[in-house]
């Protein structure tokens, strides 16, 4: 089997001879093999091509057995429909703007990768690449300061706009040249280089200039099995988080009615502010709470308040306990309504308060409690 892709990083659309189409388990979903195919497979941590083939969608690809298999579902409105039977030749088209995204995200981790290598020697020993995230797993902590540096180190080099070389090495060529590699390769080892960089094993798709990465920028990090984990994004899906969290920004500004870098000063004063109002709330709950406890006899026996539904649990709590000091039988305080229900805390001094939270789940199907 051909793989175009390897032939001409650029292909969109191609045509091959259809081999074998079978029926999988799902409806309506087939199972090709193509003499020749631009569609990359799910392979080194990516997600797979999408696109059309012979009029239908490419819901996946994966290779199996050194065979990449195309799974098909249903016709795509607009594109021409081709029978997929042995021998057919059929038309393929590379969704490109899905490609060429994963292409500046894969290229963006080689680079930062590299560079995480050349500065602290760690290697990335896990990789995962899909449509919503991209994820580098390194042998060591890196601390934020080296993450941007190496952000910095990275973005240097997509403006430098180099270009990147595709080799393929075997025999003592292989073992004598240097490059990074999850796994000890035996055979022909396809080897992706962006000279003064990174040079590093990879079946993938990749940018022809570094350039086109676009920009990369580091989206998080966190601790992971004694190393580091970092998302990253590259171009585009860099471009799309930026707008998206800027909006935010400033929509939060215009309703401070500050400016964008006032934003964190702003939310912590009212952050405060909040606090302080809480605990004045709080208080002022307390005492009300406690008014309405003193004008209950004394020793009258069991005891029952009906409170608004945004009663503090911390003050219902204190006054059940009050309540069970004073009363002596079953004391309980209940928040809500009758339309969305009711949280409830109940108590018995020197008894045993389940048997009123039992009687509340049978009858009325009541759920917690305490």
């Amino acid at each position: 089997m051909r793989k175009l892709f390897y032939e001409n990083i650029n292909i969109t659309d191609f045509t091959a001879t259809v081999l074998s189409c079978e029926p999988v388990e799902k409806k309506n979903l087939y199972r090709v093999l193509l003499n020749a195919t631009a569609f990359f497979p799910e392979e080194g941590g990516q997600s797979a091509d999408r696109g059309v083939l012979a009029g239908r969608e490419v819901l996946d690809v994966q290779i199996r057995e050194g065979y990449i298999h195309h799974y098909l579902g249903e016709p795509v409105a607009g594109a021409m429909l081709q029978e997929i039977t042995e021998g057919a030749v059929v038309m393929g088209c590379i969704d490109w703007e899905h490609r060429f995204s994963n292409m500046q995200q894969h290229s963006g981790e080689h680079l930062f990768s590299g560079t995480v290598h050349a500065k602290y020697g760690y290697d990335n020993v896990g990789f995962h690449l899909s449509d919503s995230e991209v994820t580098m797993d390194f042998s060591g902590v890196i601390p934020p300061e080296g993450l941007k540096e190496i952000e910095d180190v990275v973005n240097r080099a997509i403006f430098l706009n180099i270009p990147s070389e595709i080799v393929f090495l075997e025999g003592e060529e292989a073992q004598r040249a240097e490059y990074r590699s999850k796994l000890t390769l035996t055979e022909a080892v396809r080897v992706v280089r962006f000279p003064g960089y990174d040079a590093c094993a990879c079946c993938a798709p990749h940018v022809a200039r570094t350039g086109e990465i676009g920009c990369l920028k580091v989206v998080g990090a966190i601790n992971y099995k004694g190393g580091t984990r970092v998302s990253m994004l590259c171009g585009r899906r860099a471009m799309e988080l930026f707008r998206h969290d800027r909006d935010i920004l400033v929509m939060t500004a215009n309703y401070l009615t500050t400016n964008t870098d006032e934003v964190y000063e702003s939310v912590n004063r009212l952050k405060a502010e909040n606090t302080e109002l809480k605990a004045k709330l709080k208080q002022a709950g307390l005492e009300l709470m406690r008014r309405k406890v003193d004008a209950i006899p004394e020793g009258a026996g069991n005891a029952v308040l009906f409170e608004s539904a945004d009663a503090d649990q911390a003050v219902i709590r204190e006054a059940v306990n009050v309540l069970m000091e004073k009363m002596g039988g079953f004391c309980a305080v209940f928040a809500g309504n009758d339309t969305e229900g009711y949280r409830f805390i109940i108590g018995k001094k020197g008894g045993d308060a389940r048997l009123a939270s039992n009687i509340l789940r049978e009858r009325f199907g009541a759920r917690g409690g305490g």
